[in-house]
């Protein structure tokens, strides 16, 4: 059978209508569906939109912390990154500061080793300078009060001078590094004399 225009025309109306018709039919079932229904399908809906929420939020905080750990990461590796080398330098330093403790009265008199005592002083002054530049700075430690975070107690000594506890002699200079210990210093620590520990 052949199909006119006026049928096709008809026959698509019809479709339209069916469309229109089913939709409307949905709309009046919604409309009649039980006030209960869909106060449960509110209440479903608006606990997911919470869960969604909170679960944003969390991933936020989560970033930002990874952000922030990061960036101290960075901080933590350009501060302590020459870290050995700084340690294995103050050697020189040690050895300097000793060879001004052999120095006598009588050698800086002397005008011919005058001149080479002020260069070792000035080169040490200078090599102090850089380190505490680049954040390395020498542990107080004499006549302080003994710290196992800073110091190494090499010995302890009785002394009626010298608080019990407290350091009396530094065998070697310690060194932080940007409030982090490079080097803890080696101490003699005084306790008190027999006779008063009783």
């Amino acid at each position: 059978m052949t199909s006119t225009p006026e049928t096709e025309t008809e026959q698509s109306g019809a479709c339209a209508d069916g469309v229109d018709a089913g939709a409307a039919e949905a709309e009046e079932a919604a409309a009649d569906a039980p006030i209960d229904d869909r106060e449960t399908r509110i209440a479903e809906l608006e606990e997911e939109v919470a869960d969604l929420k909170d679960r944003l939020l969390r991933a936020a905080a989560e970033t930002e912390n990874l952000r922030k750990r990061s960036l101290k990461d960075i901080e933590d590796a350009r501060k302590f990154a020459t870290r050995q080398f700084s340690e294995d330098v103050l050697a020189v330093a040690d050895n300097l500061a000793r060879a001004l403790e052999y120095v006598t009265d009588e050698a800086r008199a002397d005008d011919e080793r005058k001149g080479l005592i002020e260069g070792v002083e000035m080169t040490l002054k200078e090599f102090s300078s850089i380190l505490e530049r680049h954040g390395i700075r020498p542990v107080e430690a004499m006549g302080a009060p003994f710290d196992p975070n800073l110091h190494q107690a090499m010995f302890e000594v009785e002394s009626a001078d010298v608080a019990a506890g407290h350091v009396m002699q530094v065998m070697r200079v310690g060194y932080t590094i940007h409030d982090r210990l490079l080097r803890p210093a080696m101490v003699g620590v005084a306790k008190a004399p027999a006779d008063d520990q009783t």
